[in-house]
């Protein structure tokens, strides 16, 4: 009778010991086992148990799988009288290559679950391939290059269902310098169905020869609807998008090529300007002259500098070049701009040399030769550079002696009150003139607040190059210096002012703005214009110019 209720004892404890361990456990399921190496998959992970807290060491997924999302939730429910309750975590998962994966064995409160064998088949083959709602397409704009050519790579994310939070990993290439130059959203039909198109543009530019490889581009998405009422957003789904790697030859400088610089390009031209007409060049006034070099497919800091002016009797200054990056849909189009002021020491006649830049056409695939003339211009005498400098140390009257020397003191002292008196009745002449308002005269005044803030606006605008926000800028600071041109034409208004920068002005911003085909403006040029523009002060204005401007550009 011991011996029968000792083996019950033992029986009941084994029983409850099994109870325990059934009542404690971990399973890990998955929505599926083959995907591509562009898809994602649902990892479901279920623990049950009496203890509560912590979680499953999820870094040991980390090893072949991106983790996209977390969830976790706690859950209770009754069933058939019974209570039961559990944790249960919901991860998104991207395998990192093809071939054949795990999702390892996870470990919680001495439970194990099983691990699950994944298969990861190549982009765009998985057997619901057709079916895919999104995928990444890649395009080169060419089959090979050379070595600093640029290089235009599209990247299109196509789908047909709402995707939201799109982030994208940068483009990151060894050994070759990267920009994004375009983004655009559009719809292309693909077999008669409409597709929401995200495009970007990236211009690579290799710096050696060789097999170039543009690596695997990665998408995250966030598919379906989110519900601002739900706390994990059950309604959506976590996509990940993965794009093919390509490879492309970059060939090294062609042996042909004799240029000193080697410039790969679509396009390369050089413009000269002038901050005024050359034909009024006079000795030791300076000029400033502007070359601008503009290459498409190429950035500025490619374009080489310009030889310097060696011509004698010239003297030059340059300035600091300025270099400027313009993105677009077809790439970078760098400039670079040189300004040099030039003072002439002497009259006659002069020649600046011509400009030559060799470069390598990348549309025909053969060298060409850019050049800007020579250019000719006559240096006139400047008003009385040709006149007499003083009296020479051997034409000076020798020291007088004795009584001589009180008549020459006498004749010296008069002709030094003469020049005095005479600069006495020219500043007199001066200040009148300044301080005396007459009717055909207009009192020179202090700039007002509203003035100098309107001239800062115009330096900046300016700096910038937009024509229009010149053109405004320029009509509200005459507006604010000169507020007494009411009503007049601009046509007028250019009459009475006189200057002949708000002349040159008008010309460049008609033909930034309403030339057909419009030309670029010339920052330099605009800049030093508007420069001398601000420092001009109006000597003739008519008794009824007064008032505002309200009529200027309109």
């Amino acid at each position: 009778m011991f011996r029968v209720t000792l083996l019950l004892i033992a029986t009941m404890l084994l029983l409850l010991a099994n109870t325990a361990v059934a009542d404690s456990e971990l399973t890990a399921t998955v929505d599926r086992n083959t995907i591509g190496v562009d898809e994602t998959l649902n990892l479901r992970l279920r623990y049950s148990g009496k203890e509560s807290g912590g979680q499953p060491d999820f870094e040991l997924l980390e090893q072949d799988f991106d983790i996209l999302s977390r969830q976790q939730s706690n859950q209770y429910r009754v069933i058939n009288g019974r209570a039961e309750s559990y944790v249960e975590w919901m991860l998104t998962l991207a395998p990192k290559r093809e071939g054949r994966l795990f999702v390892p064995s996870l470990h919680l409160h001495g439970q194990v679950s099983d691990a699950i064998p994944i298969t990861v088949t190549e982009a765009g083959s998985a057997p619901d391939s057709e079916d895919r709602k999104a995928f990444l397409e890649v395009e080169l704009d060419k089959e090979q290059l050379y070595v600093q050519e640029q290089l235009l790579v599209k990247v299109r994310l196509y789908t047909v269902i709402g995707l939201h939070d799109i982030s994208t990993e940068p483009l990151q290439i060894p050994g070759a310098h990267i920009e994004k130059v375009d983004e655009q959203r559009y719809e292309r039909r693909i077999n008669g169905v409409g597709h929401a198109v995200y495009e970007l543009t990236y211009a690579i530019f290799p710096e050696s020869s060789g097999k170039l490889r543009i690596p695997a581009l990665t998408y995250v998405a966030v598919a379906g609807r989110r519900d601002p009422f739900s706390l994990f957003n059950r309604n959506t789904q976590r996509l990940r998008l993965r794009s093919e790697a390509k490879e492309i030859e970059v060939l090294p400088k062609p042996d042909s090529y004799s240029g000193e610089h080697w410039l790969p390009a679509a396009s390369l031209g050089i413009v000269q300007s002038w901050s005024q007409d050359p034909d009024s060049f006079k000795v030791g006034e300076p000029i400033t002259r502007i070359i601008t070099i503009r290459a498409e497919g190429l950035r500025a800091a490619q374009l080489p500098p310009l030889p310097r002016i060696n011509v004698e009797g010239l003297k030059t200054y340059p300035d600091q070049p300025q270099q400027d990056d313009q993105a677009g849909a077809n790439g970078i189009s760098g400039s670079r701009i040189e300004t040099t002021a030039i003072v002439a020491t002497r009259a006659g006649e002069y020649q600046l040399p011509p400009i030559t830049l060799s470069w390598w056409d990348t549309k025909a695939g053969r060298q060409r030769v850019t050049q800007l003339p020579a250019f000719r211009f006559t240096v006139s005498g400047a008003p009385g550079a040709a006149g007499s400098s003083g009296s020479s140390p051997s034409t000076l009257p020798a020291p007088a002696t004795g009584g001589q020397l009180s008549g020459d003191a006498f004749w010296r002292n008069l002709a030094l009150a003469a020049v005095a008196s005479h600069l006495l009745w020219i500043f007199y002449f001066w200040w009148f003139r300044r301080h005396m308002v007459t009717p055909g005269r207009v009192k020179s005044k202090k700039l007002t607040p509203d003035a100098r803030s309107q001239a800062e606006q115009l330096l900046a605008a300016a700096e910038s190059g937009d024509p229009a926000r010149v053109q405004e800028r320029l009509k509200h600071w005459l507006q604010a210096r000169w507020p007494d041109l009411s009503g007049k034409s601009f046509q007028e208004a250019r009459g009475i002012l006189g200057f002949d920068e708000l002349d040159k002005l008008h010309a460049l911003l008609d033909n930034a703005l309403y030339a057909q085909p419009p030309r670029p403006l010339n920052r330099q040029q605009v800049g030093i214009l508007v420069r001398r523009l601000l420092k001009q002060e109006r000597k003739e204005v008519n008794g009824d110019h007064a008032g505002a401007l309200p009529g200027l550009f309109t």
